[in-house]
C-alpha cells in the first residue's frame, strides 16, 4: 500500500474529468492514498472539495509562495476556516522560492511565517515548498517554533547538512521523482541515509516524473517508481518501503489510507 504524500489533482493543474480516472490508473499500481495540495485560496478549496468527496484523498491547504503576493487580510481568515475541516492534514504548499522569485522576497517570508503560525493554531503539520533558499527556510522554521508541529519537507532536493536540520526539527523528508534520477546524487545520499522512520515518497504530479517516464507529465501511480528507487538505495524490499512510509504519514498526521 503506497501513499502519494503530494500531489496536484486540481483543475490548474489537472481537468476535473481526468481526476478519477488518474486516480484508478494509480490504484492499479497500488497507490491508495493522495495527499491533494493546494497553492492558493481558490485552488485550496477545490482542493478540499476533492478530498471530501473522493476516497484515499486527504488534503494540504496553502498558498505557494508563487502566490504570496495574491495574499491579503482576508486570506488568513479564509484559508483558517478551510484548514479547519478534518480532511485537511496539512497547512501548505507554503515556504520560499528565490529561485523563479514569482512573488516578492519579503512577502514570500511574510506569507510564509503567517501560515507556521496558522498551522500552530491549527495543530497541524506543515507541507514546506523550499527553492534555492535552504539557510533562510531553517531559520524561519526554527525562529516560528514550527518543531511544534513539524512537517513534510517536500519534494527533497537539497544535501545531508540541511536534512539533519530539518530532521532535528522533527520534519519528515520526501522524496520524488528527482531520487530516480541519477546525476541527483545529493537527494539519492539523503534519500540512503535518512532514519527509516522520517522518510515518504511522493510525485508532486504533474511536475517531475521519475524515470522512466521522466520528461512526461507525472501522475501519482507514478509514485510506485520512485519508491522502487528509493528502496533500492536503502536496500529495502519495495513492499517494505511502502509500508514503513504509510506508517510514517499515519504518525505526522493521524491518517492512513485504511482509516
Amino acid at each position: 500500500m503506497l501513499v502519494d504524500a503530494h500531489c496536484h489533482l486540481t483543475g490548474t493543474y489537472l481537468a476535473e474529468g481526468q481526476v478519477e480516472a488518474t486516480l484508478a490508473r494509480a490504484r492499479a499500481e497500488g497507490v491508495t492514498g493522495f495527499i491533494a495540495v493546494g497553492t492558493d485560496l481558490e485552488d485550496s478549496r477545490a482542493v478540499l472539495d476533492l478530498a471530501r468527496r473522493l476516497p484515499g484523498v486527504q488534503a494540504s491547504l496553502g498558498v505557494h509562495p508563487h502566490e504570496a503576493k495574491t495574499w491579503s487580510q482576508d486570506t488568513e481568515p479564509a484559508l483558517k476556516a478551510l484548514a479547519a475541516d478534518p480532511a485537511v492534514r496539512f497547512v501548505g504548499e507554503t515556504g520560499l522560492d528565490w529561485h523563479y522569485d514569482l512573488s516578492p522576497r519579503d512577502e514570500q517570508e511574510a506569507v510564509f511565517r503567517a501560515q507556521i503560525r496558522l498551522a500552530k493554531a491549527l495543530r497541524k503539520p506543515l507541507m514546506i515548498h523550499t527553492r534555492s533558499a535552504p539557510e533562510a527556510t531553517l531559520r524561519i522554521l526554527e525562529e516560528e517554533g514550527a518543531d511544534a508541529v513539524r512537517g513534510i519537507i517536500h519534494c527533497f532536493s537539497e544535501d545531508r547538512p540541511f536534512a539533519a536540520k530539518a530532521l532535528d526539527l522533527g520534519f519528515f523528508l520526501s522524496f520524488s521523482g528527482i531520487a530516480t534520477f541519477k546525476k541527483a546524487e545529493a537527494v539519492r545520499d539523503v534519500a540512503a541515509w535518512a532514519p527509516a522512520d522520517r522518510i515518504l515518497v511522493e510525485t508532486d504530479a504533474p511536475f517531475l516524473a521519475p524515470v522512466p517516464y521522466r520528461g512526461k507529465p507525472n501522475e501519482p501511480g507514478f509514485v510506485r517508481y520512485t519508491a522502487e528507487a528509493v528502496a533500492g538505495l536503502r536496500g529495502i524490499s519495495s513492499l517494505k518501503l511502502a509500508e514503513l512510509t504509510t506508517r510514517n504519514l499515519e504518525a505526522l498526521c493521524g491518517w492512513a489510507p485504511s482509516s
